[in-house]
């Protein structure tokens, strides 16, 4: 077999050697759209994160057998195309739910703690020469006791839920999907989750249902100094709206996810007022150590299971 990794970049420091078992193995740390059919030309094996497979590329690659997705989506295969020419397409589910719980509660805990300022405050030299031994310059708050709103409580805003919980929070949620399933939280529509949660956090995926849903209008509802996180996806929460409400409502935002991926140098929320109330980290809250480990061995399991079919 003729197996090729079109973006190893995505992995990281991951030793990519036990694919050597399976064939002879290409590896690319970066691929552009125009650069797949001569990289994949004679392959039957693809490995990918983002690169898309559509009608015209599929056409092109007439050996190709199966298409490995690094990742849980895979919105960028034409999976109907793909099984109409006999493609198998795979993905790996479930791998980073420790990572995202873990890094949605790293900016909410960076957010609420006015972690940036105190960190600079300290490292500056200015806390060396403060006549007293603390310093109570900006304002925090504790989680227990707050009301935390999860749109979407599928695997990881159900974990989220639990995390949340044992921090003595009060947990409620909205289902995306328009089917509330959960006996032990209570689900409440959008507008009323927004206007009454002190911390909102989003779990959820893009889609019809998700896209553009929280706008301008909706942003406006959310209580003043309210704590916004985005760790599903980008289009959800409108980035316009966004900016202006995070300094017009002094709202504390945690990012890690953006509409377009990597963040365009124009995006306005690079340029509010109040940067010290927004984090945004380059799409990292699946990418653990530990959950890129998991999706190694799950994608090796989706070739042998493949090979072995």
């Amino acid at each position: 077999m003729k197996i090729v990794v079109l973006d190893s970049d995505t992995l990281g420091n991951l030793d990519l050697s036990p694919l050597e078992k399976y064939g002879e193995v290409t590896v690319y740390p970066y691929t552009k759209y125009e650069e797949t059919i001569e990289r994949c030309i004679n392959t039957d094996i693809v490995l990918t994160n983002k690169v898309v497979f559509d009608k015209e590329i599929l056409d092109a690659l007439p050996n190709l057998k199966l298409i490995s997705i690094l990742a849980t989506g895979m919105n960028n295969v034409d999976l109907e195309y793909a099984k109409a020419k006999g493609v198998v397409v795979k993905n790996v589910s479930g791998y980073s739910t420790n990572s995202v719980v873990q890094t949605t509660f790293m900016l909410a805990l960076a957010l609420i703690g006015k972690l940036d300022y105190y960190q600079n405050y300290t490292k500056s030299g200015a806390w060396s020469k403060s006549p007293i031994f603390t310093n109570l310059e900006r304002n925090f708050f504790e989680i227990a006791g707050k009301k935390w709103g999860i749109i979407g409580l599928g695997t990881i805003g159900s974990k989220v839920a639990s995390v949340a919980s044992a921090f003595g929070a009060e947990v409620v949620y909205y289902s995306t999907s328009k089917n509330p399933h959960s006996k032990e939280y209570k689900h409440l529509e959008l507008d009323e989750l927004l206007s009454s949660c002190d911390i909102i956090s989003i779990h959820a995926p893009l889609n019809e249902n998700t896209n553009n849903l929280l706008g301008r209008e909706q942003l406006l509802t959310l209580k003043d100094r309210a704590v916004l996180l985005n760790l599903g996806r980008g289009g959800i929460v409108n980035e316009v709206a966004l900016a202006e409400a995070i300094d017009s409502k002094n709202l504390l935002v945690g990012l890690d996810v953006t509409a377009k991926e990597p963040i365009e140098a124009d995006n306005p929320l690079l340029n509010i007022e109040k940067k010290e109330n927004l984090i945004i980290t380059p799409h990292i809250a699946w990418a653990s150590q530990e959950a890129r480990e998991t999706l190694l061995a799950g994608t090796i399991k989706n070739i042998e299971d493949f090979l072995n079919a």
